[in-house]
Formats: structure tokens, C-alpha cells, sequence
């Protein structure tokens, strides 16, 4: 029998085995404050990298840089979505944790990871050729901003990709 207590930004539980009371500390998982900091940093990462891909109109003519806008443009809802309710668990200080609820985000954000991973990979790829060809497809300040979409977009899958191994460590624990 397990009874979930919020306290202030940690979320403990209480696990009822064998008559001994034992708290674990789930620092990370969803509803805690690192969670926010986590879910804030891949709203800016991954709404930077949408930004600097998306000023100029000459990154629909590469595949790549496409999938890197469609990828950011999925990662960005879902991340403000769950960037809320972290805030509303940190302010109400309790949110109770439900198998589901953890699975769907732990599926969304590994999902989401492996997709922002491919197109930061080939938004990078696809730069490296285009820089490698002496300037003649990609003006320099144009190329060094694509260099930097893919760069805010690793970061972006970097904050995911840890969100999601948190989750995964707390789903056991349900």
C-alpha cells in the first residue's frame, strides 16, 4: 500500500513494506521543481531553435531543416503543456500521481526525444555539407545560424532525453 505526500518542491513517498516507514526522494520526476526547471529549458531551447531555423525563407528547400521546424513545433505544445502543470503542482504543492498520467508523459517524452534527436542530427549533417561546399549553397551568417538551431535543438533533446529517464525512474515506483 503506498499514500503519495507532497512536500514544499520534493515529492516524497511513503512505502509501506514490511511495517517499516521509508521515504524516497524522487528528485526530477514530474511535478517537482527540477521537472519545471527541465521542462523550462527545453521551451527555450527548442523555441530558440524554431526561431533561428525559421528566419530565414530558405530552409524549406532542405528536407532536413523541415523536419527540424515540424519536430520543434511538436516538442514546443508539449513542453509549455507540462511546463503548467509543474508550475500548478509547485504552487498547490501536491499532484497526485496516477500510473496513466506517468505513462503517457513518459511515452510523449521519449517519443519526442528520439524524434528531436533525428532532426537535430540531420540539421547538423545537413549544415556540415552545406558548409564543407566553399559557401556556394550557404551564404556564412545564413549556415551560422543553421548551426545554431541545430545546436539550441541537442540542448533541447538533451533536456528531454533527461526528463524522460526521471519519469522512467519514478514509473516503477507507482
Amino acid at each position: 500500500m503506498r499514500n503519495w505526500v507532497c512536500l514544499g518542491y520534493l515529492n516524497y513517498y511513503y512505502n509501506y513494506h514490511e511495517n517499516n516507514l521509508q521515504m524516497e526522494e524522487v528528485a526530477g520526476a514530474f511535478g517537482s521543481s527540477a521537472s519545471f526547471a527541465l521542462r523550462l529549458g527545453q521551451t527555450v531551447f527548442s523555441t530558440s531553435s524554431l526561431l533561428f531555423m525559421s528566419l530565414d525563407v530558405d530552409f524549406y528547400g532542405y528536407s532536413a531543416f523541415c523536419y527540424l521546424v515540424t519536430v520543434m513545433g511538436l516538442v514546443i505544445p508539449w513542453s509549455i503543456t507540462l511546463l503548467v502543470v509543474d508550475a500548478y503542482s509547485i504552487f498547490i504543492k501536491c499532484l497526485p500521481y496516477q500510473r496513466r498520467l506517468i505513462l503517457i508523459i513518459l511515452l510523449g517524452d521519449m517519443i519526442l526525444s528520439y524524434l528531436t534527436l533525428a532532426a537535430a542530427c540531420s540539421t547538423a549533417s545537413v549544415t556540415d555539407l552545406l558548409v564543407d561546399a566553399d559557401g556556394s549553397y550557404c551564404p556564412s551568417k545564413l549556415c551560422d545560424r543553421y548551426q545554431l538551431s541545430a545546436a539550441m535543438a541537442f540542448l533541447s533533446w538533451f533536456l528531454s532525453s533527461a526528463s524522460f529517464l526521471f519519469n522512467f525512474w519514478l514509473f516503477p515506483s507507482l
